[in-house]
């Protein structure tokens, strides 16, 4: 039985790490769209969603024949239950990547942002596309470490969307009004695109040592209890 438990399991851990790279290469695509007005990788992201939200299907589908017929207990019931909640977490980030992606292929040929709009998302999109790639690397290895870092990195995207309402209310703004509104929804979208990687990379932590990092103090680099 542990032998079939091992082998499901790693079925459903492929197409969560499947998902995972599709995630990344539709954040990656959506940058594209909004910064270089590229209407086929916007299309790329919108199509490709789908195939996201059926990895998703799967491994929840997975995940309750291994809870109805497994019955995982302690650290395989973990396991099971946190790659339920990682699934929805992915899928969530997909949506939000085709988001951008629709807000680009509306606006095109036009850009969605004013000139003095771009530098600040190339900011953001840089942070998710090294995000993603972070993610992606964390799930492969369960690697921890790579977790903490996603999660401490957090705080760099939340200034950088910060910025995005300081330049809509300035005087400095040279947009038009739907502009304005894709700005704020924009930065917003990719925002939370940050907080999911975070969520998961908190996910990743529990599977690994049990503990939920939101509710347990975190060490600086040192050692250190922050």
């Amino acid at each position: 039985m542990r032998v079939i438990f091992n082998e499901e399991m790693k079925a459903v851990a492929d197409d969560l790490d499947h998902m995972a790279q599709d995630v990344r290469n539709a954040i990656r695509k959506a940058g594209d769209a909004l910064l270089k007005s590229d209407v086929e990788a916007a299309q790329a992201v919108i199509d490709g969603d789908a195939e996201i939200d059926a990895l998703e299907a799967s491994v929840i589908d997975q995940c309750v024949k291994l809870l109805a017929k497994q019955t995982p207990v302690a650290t395989d019931l973990r396991v099971v239950v946190s790659t339920l909640r990682l699934a929805a977490t992915f899928e969530r980030m997909g949506d939000l990547a085709r988001h951008i992606a629709e807000t680009a292929r509306r606006s095109y040929p036009e850009s969605p942002l004013p000139d003095n709009a771009k530098e600040l998302f190339c900011e953001m999109q840089a942070f998710l596309d090294e995000t993603s790639d972070n993610v992606v690397a964390m799930l492969a290895d369960r690697d921890a470490k790579i977790a903490d870092r996603i999660i401490r990195n957090d705080d760099k995207l939340d200034a950088l969307h910060h910025k995005t309402f300081e330049l809509a209310l300035s005087e400095n703004w040279n947009g038009n009004n739907q502009q304005l509104i894709d700005v704020v929804l924009l930065g917003r979208f990719m925002e939370r695109i940050g907080d999911h990687a975070v969520s998961a990379a908190r996910r990743v932590v529990f599977i690994v040592s049990g503990f939920d990092p939101s509710k347990e103090p975190t060490l600086d680099e040192d050692g250190a209890v922050d």
